[in-house]
């Protein structure tokens, strides 16, 4: 793995890390399994030509010695049968008959109860072997004992070979899973690099970078939140450029304005003072304007920054409807529109909200609706639903781009940037409404088709659903 791989060297160590504990665990398994099995197997056999032996005995036969010689010369077996004075009366096999030390004392209350006794016993040549010691009743006691040895050897070339196997099999193994694990760290690791290769390139700046990373877990949904997160700044990125530009051009306009109609009236560059009045008017026009922008980019900077005041009383949204409506009345029979207001019940439940701030939104959403609609009908509409009060607002305007509808709320931002200049406006209202609705517990949602109209509808929370929660 290269040095820059990190997260992939990493993986591959901790996939290794616990492939290397599997296998070391499994081998001590595998290991012990043999190890009990060749034992217990070598005791069994053992305990067997004991129990033979000891019936040999007891039959008192004068050739039962002499077959018990042989048997064990041709078994590899040594056998030492000893009185109650552990006197040898008889030895058989390779052990030297001169060495005790396999006759233990804490041995002794074991046999005397007539029990056997089954240890390894290691000679002083060092020589290994496993022993039983089968007591043999004389009378009422147990006098004599029969102990049989016999050499673990063969056991422990047998397990040495066994150990061997399992190490070259584990070895083998290892070789075998560093590979593999170096193609899965790979595998894994690759998207992740790319995401990390993806992520610098759009924070130098580069947000038309995008991933192909097409999977169904939480890569491939990580590498689609990288992607939506290059979208969105590309577009706040176009949007706040496309923003200063429209400032600067909103901007550059009255300020000509009113530094050329200032000069003028400075100068005295005017022949009556109905003209003077006339460059003023201008002027103070201009002014308003340039007021008006100041005033959404300070109510918009408040919001986000949460620290808009609302002065929050029971409302009938009859009446704010009404106020707003009556404002822009006359500038709607200007331009010829039908304005209408309709309610679907005399009277409306109330809800919890800031009058004042609700007069706004809808003075918004009515100025907008004007502005965009050459001819036909604006069209209000008051309703009351099973928990909540709707203000729909509709027009017969010239309509909104289906593409543009999840961005007008957006901050800034402004559909048709070039018919927008035309009609007015900064992008910042409809904004500036959303949040004041959404401040009030409130939401919105709006519908359009181009050449056909646009459809706003403002949905408020009951005051007695609000008591409930």
């Amino acid at each position: 793995m290269n040095g820059n791989n990190r997260i992939g060297f990493k993986l591959g160590m901790i996939i290794l890390s616990a492939f290397l504990i599997v296998l070391l665990s499994l081998g001590f398994a595998l290991d012990r399994m043999f190890s009990k099995f060749y034992s217990a197997e070598m005791k069994t056999e053992l305990q067997e030509m004991a129990d033979h032996f000891s019936a040999m005995i007891d039959s008192a036969d004068t050739s039962s010695e002499q077959m018990m010689l042989s048997f064990a010369d041709f078994s590899s077996v040594s056998i030492y049968y000893t009185d109650a004075a552990e006197q040898v009366l008889f030895h058989s096999g390779g052990h030297n008959e001169a060495d005790r030390s396999f006759i233990r004392s804490e041995d002794e209350k074991v046999i005397s109860a007539g029990r056997a006794i089954s240890f390894e016993h290691k000679d002083s040549a060092g020589n290994h072997y496993l022993l039983i010691g089968q007591p043999l009743p004389q009378g009422s006691s147990f006098g004599s004992v029969l102990y049989l040895m016999s050499s673990t050897k063969h056991r422990d070339e047998s397990l040495m070979a066994v150990r061997k196997l399992l190490l070259f099999s584990g070895i083998g193994a290892f070789i075998l899973a560093v590979g593999m694990t170096w193609i899965i760290a790979r595998i894994l690791s690759r998207p992740l690099l790319l995401m990390q290769k993806a992520t610098k390139r759009i924070a130098l700046g580069e947000l038309e970078t995008r991933l192909d990373i097409r999977r169904k877990d939480e890569i491939g949904f990580l590498a689609e939140a990288i992607n939506d997160l290059a979208v969105d700044l590309q577009r706040y990125r176009d949007t706040r450029q496309e923003f200063l530009a429209t400032i600067s051009h909103e901007l550059r306009t009255p300020i000509t304005y009113l530094e050329g109609y200032a000069k003028v009236v400075k100068d005295k560059m005017y022949e009556t003072e109905a003209e003077k009045d006339s460059y003023l008017e201008i002027i103070y026009q201009e002014a308003q304007r340039i007021q008006h922008l100041v005033d959404d980019l300070f109510e918009l900077s408040k919001m986000e920054e949460g620290k808009t005041t609302l002065f929050l009383e029971s409302l009938d949204l009859t009446e704010v409807v009404d106020q707003a409506v009556s404002k822009v009345a006359l500038k709607a029979k200007d331009r010829g529109l039908s304005l209408n207001v309709y309610r679907w019940s005399a009277a409306l439940p109330l809800i919890v909200g800031d009058g004042m701030r609700l007069q706004q939104v809808v003075l918004n959403l009515l100025d907008n609706a004007i502005r965009y609609t050459e001819s036909g009908r604006i069209d209000v509409t008051l309703s009351h639903h099973a928990n909540f009060v709707q203000v729909t607002v509709e027009d017969t305007g010239m309509g909104i781009p289906e593409a543009e509808l999840p961005y007008i709320f957006e901050r800034f931002y402004r559909v048709e940037k070039s018919r927008s200049r035309q009609f007015g406006g900064t992008g910042l209202g409809l904004a500036i409404a959303k949040k004041l609705v959404e401040l009030q517990g409130g939401t919105i949602q709006v519908s359009s088709k181009l050449q056909v109209g646009t459809r706003i509808e403002l949905q408020f929370p009951l005051e007695e659903s609000l008591d409930l929660l």
